[in-house]
């Protein structure tokens, strides 16, 4: 049973003991009810946001999570044109660990509604770039995940025989595949500090001077040194904006260009959908199995027998964008190492400009009746779609006021822009 707002802000206490709660509402991040969330006012004047794993996988999620905000010290932020959230406490929930850390308001995108050209779009090429230059001793001096070219490339070699093993994928497609792991020159890339297999939806927006700029970041559990272009997979699922996402993230990037970041990001996100069948194959779900295997055939036709190395992208962009079925929700997060069962089935929904799912919807509804409470969609504020917050018990009575009118222009902002 999930928890209520009203039992997390009695724990934000224990993390915060010098602050006292007057307001508390539910919260919604987008993660299909991984977590149990709250979003609470202190009387200090702060808001901040009170998180606790509803599994295991989600606890795992959460230290990584909580591993990478420690790493992120005040040198480091210094070097981030956006805010990361800051890592206010720790505290303990029916056995379970939670953190506590700010809200970062404004609105999140998903990467199949965001614009083109000067705005969103330059400003998230940018932010990446910025994290991809971040110096690697940041992540190794903590410990956290660290993959030379020949691991990673080891790690697809390891999810595609997986994949191929179910005998559910297109022989054209594997041949693709093949080809792609045994081609050198696209696995050499210069090592970077990226973020797992990050999306839009994971940062946050304002609009600065009438012009939307990112200002945050949420999720950062998938901080670790390898492959750049594994954050760069969602392009293939924003068509109209990629290029223009791509050019900032170039021109804003303090290496020399790599000439197969593109290659890389759009096989990676071809790998998604190898990711959704083993998934399916480790639920024992037939059906899941069943229609990712009709993904992986349209996806094949869409190909065809090109080669993934050297293409301008064009045709598997729309192989990619214009399969009109897609899985909901999620009950994992991208394993970034490609080699276990854990996949973002919502990741697919980036593909598709057809929000008719048809029969794969009804197989996956599981998976969106926990996804009903995400608030990672279009226009929405970071966070939370959640109305006022409530009155902590005790609390005055005008401690409920959330300032709706400036939660009201954030969702809006975005919406203004689009239409000039």
């Amino acid at each position: 049973m999930a928890r209520s707002p009203f039992t997390l802000a009695a724990s934000v206490t224990s993390a915060l003991p010098q602050a006292g709660v007057v307001a508390v509402g539910a919260l919604t991040e987008g993660t299909a009810g991984r977590y149990d969330s709250a979003l609470v006012d202190l009387s200090d004047g702060r808001r901040v946001v009170a998180r606790v794993p509803a599994d295991a996988d989600a606890a795992s999620e959460l230290l990584a999570e909580t591993r990478a905000l420690r790493a992120l010290t005040a040198g480091v932020r210094a070097l981030l044109p956006f805010r990361p959230p800051t890592l206010l406490g720790e505290m303990r929930l029916e056995g379970a660990t939670g953190i506590v850390v700010d809200f970062l308001p404004g609105y999140r995108v998903d990467a199949v509604h965001l614009p083109p050209g000067r705005g969103a779009a330059t400003s998230l090429g940018a932010a990446l770039a910025a994290v991809h230059a971040l110096p690697t001793s940041i992540v190794r001096s903590e410990g956290l995940p660290s993959r030379a070219p020949e691991q990673v490339r080891a790690d697809v070699a390891t999810l595609v025989d997986r994949a191929e093993a179910s005998d559910r994928v297109p022989f054209p497609l594997l041949r693709r595949w093949r080809r792609a792991i045994a081609a050198e020159q696209l696995w050499g890339f210069e090592p970077r500090v990226m973020l797992g297999g990050v999306n839009p939806a994971s940062f946050v927006f304002d609009d600065v001077a009438d012009v939307p700029r990112v200002t945050g970041l949420l999720e950062w559990h998938g901080l670790q040194v390898g492959d750049p272009a594994l954050d760069l997979h969602w392009l293939a699922g924003a068509p109209i904006a990629a290029d223009d996402v791509f050019g900032s993230y170039l021109a804003h990037s303090d290496r020399a260009p790599d000439p197969h970041m593109r290659d890389r990001s759009r096989f990676y996100a071809e790998l998604e959908f190898a990711k959704w069948l083993l998934h399916g194959l480790a639920l024992g779900r037939p059906d899941v199995v069943d229609d990712a295997a009709e993904l992986l055939a349209s996806l094949s036709t869409g190909v065809a027998d090109d080669d993934v190395l050297g293409h301008g992208g064009a045709d598997v962009d729309d192989a990619l964008t214009f399969i009109d079925r897609m899985p909901e929700g999620a009950a994992s997060g991208i394993d970034t190492s490609m080699q276990t069962d854990a996949y973002d089935p919502a990741e697919l929904s980036f593909w598709t400009e057809d929000t008719d799912t048809g029969a794969l919807a009804n197989s996956t509804e599981e998976h969106a009746a926990s996804d009903a409470e995400t608030g990672v969609v279009d226009e929405t504020p970071a966070h939370t779609d959640s109305g006022p917050l409530a009155p902590w018990p005790g609390a005055p009575a005008d401690s409920a006021d959330t300032d709706k009118e400036t939660d009201r222009a954030s969702r809006e902002a975005l919406r203004r822009w689009r239409a000039r």
